[in-house]
């Protein structure tokens, strides 16, 4: 007896699938048009990015979604994400004219706010998820994109691990304690490692800020990517970022990076809510004694050089590495302690920045 195995679909196999489609000038299919940016296969899912002029993205809207439907009709395949970027080719002259490029619109989403680090490993996805939960204990409907594309990090924080569910071409957050989330975690598996270029990871964080069925939210917390990178500008270029915050620990090391981070926003006009200084010491589980493992006040004294406000001190305690690990939030499952307080602070001064604060337009960024 012979036993024959289903064939698992190839990137190939998705090129000449999307053959069938015609690229943007009608007429050629779409894989020799010199559109697609890049395909993408990972567990039966797959990601395809086409590179379109952002002045015609609207009118290229069928075949975006002719090339997601020719994906999804491949035996085998169990999602497509297809979405449209637009990236000047390197020596292209930019426009004469530089008008704002349209505005991706979030119904319903009041603020958006960026937390970011310079670098990794300063405790940042966990300060995005306890502060959105503190914002949320402070009155506010919230809402959580987790946009590190390779190191996604809330599903693990909440202790989600559903798959999110689509109602027409919309994709549904799931809930976090009460916080919408959406993140990359939720649709590949943790082991899965994101070997994907720029137009790859726009293309992606474009899909999960537009096709998410937000609702309606007075404030976004967006968990960036550690750096200074393509997610990075394209939060600043694709929405009108009410702020950023960032996140740092206190030694020269840290600070340096976080230094980076304040400059980028600053170039692309985005407000500085202010600075968290993060691991700012250590509290003893045992004896409850301090010790200023990192050092302890260069984020403050940054901020005061600087002249950006400083929002907070947050300790490196067991608590919070438990909490974390465990998926269940400090701010949401131990609301009267001391850390879960501190995280309350913060949300108070960010909350009355933004409601003091007019929404901006957001910049036209070119890379020359």
């Amino acid at each position: 007896m012979r036993f024959w195995r289903r064939k698992v679909p190839s990137e190939k196999d998705v090129i000449a699938a999307l053959r069938a489609v015609p690229g943007p000038d009608g007429r050629t299919p779409l894989p020799d048009s010199g559109a697609l940016a890049g395909v993408s296969l990972r567990n039966g899912k797959v990601y395809v990015a086409i590179n379109v002029e952002a002045s015609r993205a609207r009118v290229l809207e069928p075949m975006r979604a002719a090339a997601e439907n020719a994906v999804l009709a491949m035996p085998g395949i169990e999602g497509a994400v297809v979405t449209l970027t637009s990236e000047r080719a390197p020596g292209q002259p930019a426009p004469a004219a530089q008008r704002p490029r349209p505005q991706l619109e979030i119904p319903g989403v009041k603020r958006i706010v960026a937390v970011a680090s310079g670098k990794g490993g300063v405790g940042k996805s966990t300060t995005s998820v306890n502060l959105a939960l503190a914002l949320q204990a402070e009155g506010w409907k919230v809402g959580l994109l987790d946009a590190d594309i390779f190191g996604p990090s809330a599903p693990r924080l909440f202790g989600v691990t559903d798959r999110p569910m689509a109602i027409g071409e919309k994709l549904v957050p799931l809930d976090g304690y009460g916080v919408k989330v959406m993140s990359m975690g939720f649709l590949v598996e943790e082991r899965t490692a994101m070997i994907w270029r720029g137009p790859m990871v726009v293309s992606a964080l474009n899909k999960m800020l537009r096709e998410v069925a937000w609702g309606d939210l007075d404030c976004l917390v967006v968990d960036m990517p550690p750096g200074t990178g393509d997610a990075q500008l394209t939060m600043a270029q694709s929405v009108p970022l009410s702020g950023a915050i960032i996140v740092s620990t206190p030694q020269d090391l840290a600070l340096i990076d976080a230094r980076r981070g304040i400059s980028m926003f600053e170039q692309v006009a985005v407000p500085i809510l202010g600075i968290i200084e993060n691991m700012s010491y250590f509290l003893c589980p045992h004896c409850g004694g301090r010790s200023d493992i990192f050092g302890h006040g260069g984020a403050r004294e940054e901020a005061r050089t600087l002249g950006v406000p400083f929002l907070g001190e947050v300790p490196l305690a067991l608590a919070l590495r438990e909490t974390s690990d465990a998926g269940r939030p400090i701010v949401a499952t131990a609301p009267d302690s001391e850390h879960a307080q501190t995280y309350r602070a913060v949300a108070r001064a960010v909350k009355a920045a933004l409601e003091g604060a007019s929404q901006r337009a957001a910049p036209n960024i070119v890379i020359e």
